[in-house]
């Protein structure tokens, strides 16, 4: 595995999921370094010059207005972290966490942060040790950055708090990890701490790892779309070229021509060809393209500011030191992040919606002429009933979910942040209805991979044949009840691997 090297402005979400992992080490790029040590050189000169700096030489919100002698600096910036790490919930999961810690130190790297360089030195060395902070995850309202995250992440350099263990099934003492690892506790220094914590980096973590995950996704669910319509009978003249040249929507187009790869040379298509091709099939089926194909073009979408926020300065105030100015604004507010949240929660959700109604039809022996549930011995046995309550009970929950966080705020800071993003909520809400899609595709590759076992011996399409034979070779077609649980964790693990898709795409070739 690489390593990953910042500079402030070459992330990308290629670099998202890898960086999740313990085996990817994680560098400042050599030329962020005179770059930062630019704009930390003239935070010093300021500070020896007194010059007003907000959050350098006063308090912070609403104390803007409060002067801090010069010999109470340091303690200013640590009593903001103490006095801001008040994070409740439970803790960020730990892979997320290694996103956060990147995305932190690549805004830093940019140079416009006033930081020292070995502190982010200290950032990237304990992250590539392994000795990563347990941050909790509710308190963060979206702006100003998400100050009560980061700021326990600052604990965590300072060697206090605590961190995971290495196999993240439990914490010891940041201090004790720190020692274990040879390194020093950062003793922060004028505007360190302020820089710390003023960014968008827990949301954009969040968002940015659903963003990756949700580009596999689209192509996953064009490969359980094809298998259930391939099951079900349907007709493939809604994949119809001259149908989706006069609505030419990108993701639209993309659908329909993996929906045609995918089930190229199956035989249980051609099968039906000249009886069922004047019947119009359910819009679950039909309406595959338009309806993936609008998520996926949110994906990207989503992907664009994600990959401007990851490589953007987002604390305040920023300091250009070419120009030798230090300018108060608000890169902190996460009003960008916060809408692209919630429309990737729709998107996504969406996928669960229609993939449910599939099921519904596989397991409904009225809607689909196979066995009732997909069972080979109905009634002594109950077959694939269940699962589709499962999937039911994952899109009602979906649909709650999806409800925009971004459009509440509250105001904080006796009125002076009178208006915030709570870019954080739809963030870790967009991360939880990823996981229950996740499951909702699980299912529909169970159950359509049943369906098509009722056609043998036809063989199916050169895509959804490849996507069945990666299915089967982990769970057996059921013959007589058995725990579904053990079947669908089993499938929900290839799908997260994406080893059904990429099953599929080894006969196919890369899907769109």
């Amino acid at each position: 595995m690489s390593d990953i090297t910042l500079d402030g402005n070459s992330l990308t979400l290629d670099h998202i999921l890898r960086a999740g992992k313990d085996d990817v080490t994680v560098l400042l790029h050599p030329e962020a370094i005179p770059r930062m040590q630019a704009s930390r050189d003239l935070v010093t000169t300021w500070v020896r010059e007194k010059r007003v700096m907000y959050g350098v030489t006063t308090g912070f919100g609403e104390f803007a207005n409060v002067s801090i002698d010069t010999a109470d600096l340091e303690q200013l910036q640590r009593n903001l972290i103490v006095s801001h790490a008040v994070g409740c919930g439970d803790p960020i999961p730990r892979h997320i966490t290694r996103l956060l810690m990147m995305l932190r130190a690549n805004a830093l790297a940019k140079g416009y942060s006033g930081v020292r360089v070995e502190t982010v030195e200290l950032l990237l060395a304990m992250l590539n040790a392994g000795i990563i902070p347990v941050l909790p995850s509710q308190g963060s309202v979206g702006s100003s950055g998400d100050l009560v995250q980061l700021a326990h992440l600052v604990l965590g350099m300072m060697g206090e708090g605590r961190c995971w263990n290495a196999d993240g099934t439990g914490s010891m003492q940041a201090g004790e990890a720190l020692r274990a690892a040879g390194l020093s506790p950062v003793v922060l220094q004028a505007k360190e701490g302020l820089a710390l914590i003023n960014g968008t980096q827990m949301m954009t973590a969040y968002l940015s790892f659903t963003a990756a995950r949700a580009r596999a996704m689209c192509r996953q669910f064009d490969v359980s779309g094809a298998m259930s319509f391939e099951a079900l009978l349907a007709t493939d003249t809604f994949c119809s070229p001259l149908l989706h040249a006069v609505r030419p929507h990108p993701g639209q187009q993309k659908v329909a021509r993996n929906l045609l790869r995918l089930i190229a040379g199956s035989a249980i298509r051609e099968s039906h060809r000249h009886d069922h091709d004047a019947v119009q099939d359910a819009y679950s089926l039909r309406c595959m393209p338009q309806v993936h194909g609008a998520s996926r073009d949110a994906v990207e979408y989503v992907a664009g500011v994600v990959e401007t926020e990851i490589n953007s300065a987002t604390d305040n105030p920023l300091i250009f030191a070419e120009s030798g100015q230090l300018i108060e604004g608000g890169n902190f507010h996460g009003q960008p992040v916060a809408l692209a949240a919630d429309f990737l929660g729709i998107a996504l959700a969406e996928f669960a919606n229609i993939s449910e109604r599939r099921i519904e039809r596989m397991v409904n022996g009225k809607l689909s002429g196979l066995p009732r549930f997909l069972s080979r011995n109905g009634g002594l046995h109950s077959g694939m009933m269940i699962a589709q309550y499962t999937a039911a009970s994952l899109v009602s929950e979906n649909k709650v979910l999806a409800h925009p966080a971004s459009v509440d705020s509250i105001p904080t800071s006796a009125n002076q942040e009178d208006h915030n993003s709570m870019g954080s909520i739809g963030a870790r809400k967009g991360y939880q209805i990823l996981r229950n899609v996740e499951h909702v595709l699980a299912i529909e590759y169970m159950t359509a991979a049943q369906a098509l076992d009722f056609h043998a011996p036809l063989a199916m399409g050169l895509g959804t044949g490849a996507a069945h034979e990666a299915i089967r070779s982990s769970v057996p077609t059921l013959d007589a009840d058995r725990i579904l649980h053990r079947d669908l964790e089993q499938i929900a693990t290839l799908v997260r691997s994406d080893t059904v898709l990429h099953a599929a795409e080894q006969a196919t070739g890369p899907l769109e």
